[in-house]
């Protein structure tokens, strides 16, 4: 087969499925289910945008084909019609907030009926969309909170190591997302250490290296910003859970992901001596080291069309001149770049 037809697949397949409904050689539970399938395969990798919302339709087109009394099928078609929605990229807030009301139709039902792995991994979408939407202030980051805790009911490190570590990641960003102006602030910046360090308990570099080098990466943050009358020490610690994460990262391979933790360690460094013995020499050193990797993850940025955070980049990179102008750094703290995942 050419490429250009594997790149037209999943159209193609559309095409037959929208076909398909009309065909009176099928029984209607088999045409449910194919459609359910196709809508799947073309959500696994989607050439584009339209790709997903195609296989909105084809879920759509099932709902309408499927018996009233198949209650638990339409929860999973509702439910699945959630996830092509979450997965179109948009930005604003319109295609979550569908995905969002999906979930709520399907969870009733998949509660009742359906098996209890199916209504966490419900959950645990739900819980992304929560805390993507807490970002556009259209809801409370709580609920997102409340979501993966009730995912994590069962989805055990046991059972299922990556979904309760990613579940752990994303808890912890979560925590560390709410400002820090109240007193249960430090007990937060904690309960974020603790998942990153649960998740790390579960996934390794050889077997998960893509979530491994995620959970390095949002626990050197983590580490960084949180309130310590250790500051250097937890500098230190995150200077290495960067290290780790870069032994999965570079340029070639994750090259956004590798912008986001040079990024993150640029921070760092700024905030070093230079000698960890004398604190009061300066750290015009890490601050050349800093200013290196800001210019390398901006690049990037800009390579991929991330303004904001190429826009953010430079503002660091203006701190980073003036300091280089003393030779001192005073505390410091850049943007930092965590992630979600589901």
């Amino acid at each position: 087969m050419q490429t250009s037809q594997l790149s037209n697949l999943p159209d193609h397949e559309f095409n037959q499925a929208m076909q398909m409904i009309e065909a009176e050689d099928i029984r209607v539970e088999d045409k449910v289910e194919m459609l359910m399938q196709i809508g799947m395969g073309i959500q696994q990798k989607p050439k584009n945008p339209q790709q997903l919302i195609n296989a909105v339709q084809l879920y759509d087109a099932a709902l309408k084909l499927c018996p009233k009394h198949e209650t638990l099928i339409i929860a999973r078609l509702e439910a699945r019609k959630g996830t092509a929605y979450q997965a179109i990229p948009d930005n604003s807030p319109d295609y979550l907030l569908k995905a969002r009301a999906q979930y709520e139709v399907a969870l009733p039902t998949l509660n009742e009926q359906g098996l209890a792995e199916e209504v966490a991994e419900v959950e645990m979408n739900l819980g992304l969309v929560l805390q993507t939407l807490a970002n556009f202030n259209k809801v409370p980051v709580t609920q997102c909170i409340t979501a993966y805790q009730r995912s994590l009911k069962v989805f055990d490190r046991h059972k299922y190591p990556t979904e309760f570590a990613i579940l752990h990641n994303n808890l912890a960003t979560a925590f560390l997302s709410i400002p820090m102006q109240d007193e249960r602030a430090k007990m937060r910046e904690a309960l974020a250490v603790q998942s990153f360090e649960a998740a790390l308990e579960v996934i390794n570099l050889i077997d998960h290296p893509s979530e491994y080098a995620m959970l390095q990466n949002n626990l050197g943050n983590a580490l960084q910003y949180v309130s310590s009358s250790h500051p250097v020490e937890n500098n230190l610690r995150a200077l290495d859970a960067y290290d780790e994460a870069l032994k999965v990262r570079n340029a070639d391979d994750t090259p956004l992901e590798y912008a986001n933790t040079i990024a993150n360690k640029a921070n760092c460094l700024r905030n070093l001596p230079d000698d960890m013995e004398k604190s009061d020499t300066g750290n015009t050193g890490h601050l050349l080291q800093a200013r290196q990797l800001y210019r390398e993850a901006q690049q990037i940025f800009n390579q991929y069309g991330e303004t904001a955070k190429a826009d953010a980049i430079q503002e660091m990179l203006q701190e980073v001149e003036q300091d280089l102008g003393t030779g001192q750094a005073g505390s410091r703290n850049g943007k930092g770049f965590g992630e979600t995942r589901i």
